[in-house]
């Protein structure tokens, strides 16, 4: 338990590590960011598929492919139905947002209140993945969305403050942010704690949440400033990063 509560401090606590290198640095390239985002993108596909859909299919049993494969597609649905709701990086980060001086307070809060949203199935996937027993990859896992709440911590910084956001009062909504992952993670892992009955579907569901993001928000966000082939390479460097940590540990 101690190792999820640290584990659950330390995917959240990369939002804030992100948001303080947005104070330090409020006018990080596209570049550079499309870069580490995809690295994260990378990271986080294969942890979605070595963590939790093959497991997935391992703990199924006679029924692993149909469970799983539903899991998957519930999983993708149910963030899409929240993308209905509330749309999330690249569908509100347009010019507004990109052009610091022009942003309105209110969709700035907007845009916050997206990442705050979408970051609850985050974490739900790291903590369902301790639900799995296998720390190793729960551990994965939670590292591929960890390096993903770095450059979304940093994009909020600068436009809050553009808008008139007080520096501090900046901070602690980027560390609310962060909270909300830290509770997603305890309510996954308790969830298939409780009820392992549910941890083949539960794996399969969050295997789906992070696909969704990774092709609905992640890729495309980091193809649209021009930065393809270096995102491209970034991602296939996440992913080989992975599956070695996968094969040397496993």
């Amino acid at each position: 338990m101690e190792l999820v509560l640290l584990t659950a401090l330390g995917v959240g606590g990369a939002t804030v590590v992100g948001a303080l290198i947005g104070f330090v640095f409020k006018n990080i390239s596209h570049k550079f960011s499309d870069i580490v985002l995809s690295f994260a993108a990378g990271v986080m596909l294969s942890a979605a598929v070595l963590g939790l859909v093959l497991p997935s299919l391992e703990y199924g049993g006679k029924y692993g492919l149909l469970i799983t494969v539903a899991g998957v597609f519930v999983g993708a649905v149910a963030l899409n139905l929240i993308d209905k709701l509330v749309p999330h990086l690249h569908k509100l980060a347009g010019p507004d947002i990109e052009d610091h001086r022009s942003t309105s307070l209110s969709k700035v809060l907007l845009f916050v209140s997206a990442i705050a949203i979408h970051n609850l199935p985050e974490g739900i996937a790291a903590g369902v993945g301790f639900g799995s027993g296998d720390v190793t990859q729960a551990l994965v896992i939670a590292g591929g969305i960890a390096l993903q709440n770095i450059p979304e911590g940093m994009v909020i910084i600068g436009p809050m403050l553009a808008a008139g956001v007080k520096p501090r009062r900046t901070f602690i909504i980027a560390m609310l942010t962060g909270l909300v992952e830290v509770v997603g993670t305890l309510i996954g892992y308790f969830a298939v704690s409780v009820a392992s009955f549910i941890l083949p579907f539960a794996l399969a569901f969050a295997g789906g949440t992070m696909l969704y993001v990774i092709s609905d928000e992640m890729i495309p966000e980091t193809h649209a400033h021009g930065s393809e082939r270096g995102a491209t390479y970034a991602l296939l460097v996440g992913f080989c990063l992975m599956l070695a940590v996968d094969v040397l540990l496993g």
